[in-house]
């Protein structure tokens, strides 16, 4: 799939986000839209996975270990054609199936059910330890917050993945700088992140910018060239991004636009798309 293509569904993957959320009425969106590239490039372009069987057993793996971010998530699932678009408007509400955090339960594709920071990547790491002894082709992949490495089990996990060479294991690092606190370098820096990652036995992929598809594809295929030993890659991303008013503004870690925000937020997307579509 070409870069525009890609940058065209992203773009429905952050309209996705604001109407999930504005409907919700809560949840949140600045990691999720910054995130929405990455989400993009896996799900078209990447995964080898199939929305008529979500659960066939050669399918790669993917796990949202930062689960708050689910909206960003359940966007792309439903532009992949795992469920319909139209549901993300009932993101986070009664009897909903698109819970405020993943729920492999009930969501097609959903490989893992996440929300407790740093819980997420040990399950990854143990599906990429299944593959192998059980000498599968699968390839795992895992998506964490910058501000959740600041969780003692991340580092248990990678210590572990490490030493176990799970070269079918890819954790992505979503390093916008911010967290519901404020600058992750102010709440509890995990810099040096990428010199950590190495530290655990990693082949580190540095993306200078997580948004730029050219800059994802590079990472991705050299992950996947990547042998005896896992890789992270650590991208730098804005929070917020698509949004004028959300981007590099951590107030919009965890909160809902209101009416008129939704209005000046989905204008804007709009604009893009017809932006994209005159290229």
């Amino acid at each position: 799939m070409d870069k525009l293509r890609l940058q065209q569904i992203a773009n429905e993957v952050r309209k996705g986000i604001i109407e999930g959320v504005h409907s919700a009425k809560a949840g949140h969106p600045g990691g999720s839209l910054s995130a929405a590239d990455v989400f993009t490039y896996l799900y078209f372009e990447e995964m080898n996975i199939d929305p008529k069987e979500p659960v066939m057993e050669e399918r790669d793996r993917f796990v949202l270990s930062k689960g708050h971010n689910a909206p960003g998530f359940y966007s792309v699932l439903a532009q992949r054609g795992f469920f319909p678009v139209e549901d993300l408007k009932t993101l986070r509400h009664t009897g909903s199936y698109l819970q405020g955090h993943p729920d492999m339960k009930h969501i097609p594709g959903v490989d893992m059910s996440s929300g407790s920071l740093g819980q997420g990547i040990s399950a990854a790491v143990g599906m990429a330890l299944s593959a192998k002894m059980d000498n599968r082709s699968y390839r795992v992949y895992t998506l964490l917050g910058d501000g959740e490495l600041e969780e003692g089990q991340v580092w248990e996990a990678a210590m572990f993945a490490g030493h176990r060479k799970l070269d079918n294991l890819v954790v992505i690092v979503d390093n916008n700088g911010l967290q519901i606190d404020g600058r992750i370098e102010d709440v509890c820096s995990p810099y040096p992140i990428d010199r950590k990652f190495e530290a655990f036995n990693f082949h580190v992929i540095r993306v200078a910018d997580g948004n730029d598809f050219d800059q994802l594809k590079a990472a991705f295929d050299e992950a996947r060239n990547t042998k005896g030993m896992p890789t992270a890659i650590v991208m730098k991303t804005v929070k917020g991004k698509g949004v004028s008013y959300m981007e590099n503004n951590v107030s919009w870690h965890g909160k809902a636009p209101n009416d008129e925000e939704y209005a000046v937020a989905m204008e804007e997307l709009e604009k893009a798309g017809e932006a994209l579509c005159q290229r």
